[in-house]
């Protein structure tokens, strides 16, 4: 398979993504064995809980500084040392120095990753890549897909790798109104990787789903755990948020926020629905704006 390729937005040029544990990501997707020992590995969450006891514990410090050490991963922006962090998870859920992401105008992102656009799918058609079965509906659930009345919808996949910040924030002033609707399933990678070979992954893993109602419209936020994501922790309180307002985190994995709006409540930047146009992700930083809401 070819390598993992992104636009980072901030030079324009185009970058291999530095994947950890790419040979074990290779082994699992791209073999014949790995392939039949997917009911273990990713069919329940006992792998990932175990891998999470022990990024949760003393023993993995050492890990902090291996991730530390891949492209893309700047501890300097952390708010502690990296000496300081008790255990991998630590590192891996750390909050950033004040001013690290900035606030840009508009509708922003609310994570790190490299970010695909979607625009104007029908919600019962497969989603997201070539080779997909289910739809938006399904990756939804049937409570919330209940409520997709809207022909159309646009769809924003945010997708973080674990050199990326885990902590996911509201993109904007909204409210909610309701609790997290938790679906569980699966628990395969979301890295492209794996995508290739199991495109139905935003459907079938564990997923939380968050409801807001903003200016333009409900808006949902889709986290989707993935294979050594060990637990989604939803940290907010309350109905009503602030743009930039913290929402969560991810503990140890590659994992996937996934924006659904109504078709054209958003009008997302140029240069973000052209790269997407050609297949290509764009690696964007939590807080940076993505988009202009249209209100009705």
């Amino acid at each position: 398979m070819n390598d993992v390729k992104y636009i980072d937005r901030a030079s324009g040029t185009l970058v291999t993504e530095s994947v950890m544990g790419d040979g074990a990501l290779r082994f699992a997707y791209e073999t014949l064995l790995g392939r039949n020992l997917w009911p273990v590995l990713f069919g329940s969450k006992a792998i990932s809980a175990i891998m999470g006891l022990f990024y949760d514990s003393r023993l993995s410090k050492r890990a902090i500084r291996q991730l530390a050490a891949i492209p893309g991963c700047i501890a300097e922006e952390a708010e502690k040392p990296i000496e300081d962090y008790r255990c991998f998870n630590e590192f891996f859920t750390r909050r950033l120095k004040p001013g690290a992401r900035p606030l840009g105008e508009g509708f922003v992102s609310p994570a790190d990753g490299r970010l695909m656009l979607y625009i104007n799918a029908d919600p019962d058609k497969p989603f997201p890549l070539k080779g997909a079965t289910k739809s938006l509906r399904e990756v939804l659930g049937p409570e919330n897909a209940k409520r997709l009345t809207d022909k159309r919808y646009d769809i924003a996949v945010v997708r973080l790798a674990p050199v990326d910040y885990h902590r996911f924030h509201f993109p904007c002033d909204c409210e909610t109104k309701e609790p997290p609707v938790v679906l569980a399933g699966e628990y395969h990678s979301v890295n492209p990787i794996a995508l290739t070979m199991r495109p139905d992954v935003y459907a079938d893993n564990e997923r939380q789903i968050v409801a807001c109602d903003a200016d333009f419209g409900r808006f949902w936020m889709v986290d989707v755990g993935a294979f050594g994501v060990g637990t989604i922790v939803q940290t907010y309180g309350g109905t009503r948020h602030a743009k930039g307002e913290e929402r969560g985190y991810f503990k140890f994995g590659g994992s996937t926020v996934i924006i659904i709006a109504r078709a054209g409540a958003l009008k997302f930047d140029v240069d973000l629905v052209g790269n997407s146009a050609i297949g290509v992700e764009t690696r964007v930083k939590c807080g940076e704006r993505i988009a202009q809401a249209t209100v009705p």
